[in-house]
């Protein structure tokens, strides 16, 4: 198995100046953080990057932005599905032009497709390119569930359908996946607490929202896991636990962007419907979490 997708691959978070446009300075510090503590490949334009408040032009230039600072240093998977099939595919290319190695395809949300319809819209992005897809499947963001055996058949009749992004929730799912998956398929966590339980059973990596505060920590963790160093994996676990929950508190990006604010990284600066934290008591769970931490501050690298 071609390696170019295994371990932590981070889901970039969008920072937005305090007027709403895109922050390309804070980005473009943010990816070489990333890179420097030896991430294994960068998503931008995901869910966590806030990707259905970004323009097209936007969500191109974010991902265009991302191959340049990235530079060949590690394999950048662009998200760029959609609930439409023609949009999917529009964004699939120009990302495909862009440069990036792979497209992570959310399933359709909001149309609630049937198994089939899934199957073509899949069938249908993977045919209009040729760098490798992945698809994302979040039942929770999507109120569908890509069921094993429609990725089965994707993955057998498309060889460019490489692996997919499972944030079901359900380890028997994703265990039974593994029994079905041929050894060149890629089996990515959607769930940093997850992480280690999907490791363990087969999988192969991680695409991490806590990964852009601690990407080093994210590292030690998913490659002691992937190295058979699973004590090891389960000691960073338990320490990294508490962020994990605390990026779940409300809506993921809102925690995580929080979060980051808290270090200096970028400003709590959001699109609607997204917005600041709603209470102080998910704030103090968050500022408890980072402090436990004792990252540094972005101010100070």
């Amino acid at each position: 198995m071609d390696n170019i997708f295994r371990g932590v691959h981070t889901a970039l978070i969008t920072p937005f100046t305090s007027t709403g446009a895109v922050d390309i300075g804070a980005f473009k510090k943010l990816v070489e953080y990333q890179i420097e503590a030896g991430i294994d490949g960068l998503v931008p334009c995901g869910t966590t990057g806030e990707s259905s408040t970004l323009s097209h032009d936007e969500h191109d230039r974010v991902i265009a932005l991302t191959v340049e600072y990235a530079n060949g240093r590690v394999p950048v998977i662009a998200g760029t599905g959609s609930n439409s099939t023609d949009e999917a595919i529009q964004l699939s290319q120009h990302a495909e032009q862009s440069g990036v190695d792979a497209v992570l395809l959310v399933n359709p949300y909001y149309v609630k497709p049937t198994q089939k319809g899934l199957y073509l819209h899949f069938k249908a992005v993977a045919e209009a390119v040729s760098i490798p897809c992945i698809p994302y499947n979040i039942q929770g963001r999507s109120a569908v569930n890509l069921e094993n055996e429609t990725l089965q058949r994707l993955m057998n009749e498309y060889d460019n359908i490489v692996g997919v992004k499972e944030a079901s929730g359900s380890l028997e799912q994703i265990k039974n996946l593994i029994k079905l998956r041929h050894e060149n398929f890629y089996l990515l966590c959607g769930d940093d607490n997850m992480t280690v339980d999907l490791i363990e059973a087969g999988g192969n990596g991680v695409v991490s929202v806590a990964a852009n505060l601690i990407p080093h920590q994210m590292k030690e963790m998913v490659h002691s896991a992937l190295d058979g160093n699973l004590a090891l994996a389960r000691e960073w676990e338990d320490k990294l636990m508490p962020l994990f929950k605390a990026c779940f508190v409300e809506t993921n990006p809102i925690p995580i962007k929080t979060a980051m604010a808290m270090k200096n990284w970028c400003l709590e600066s959001f699109r609607l419907p997204m917005c600041t934290i709603s209470n102080e008591e998910n704030y103090a769970v968050i500022r408890k979490a980072v402090d436990a931490l004792n990252l540094p501050d972005a101010k100070s690298l």
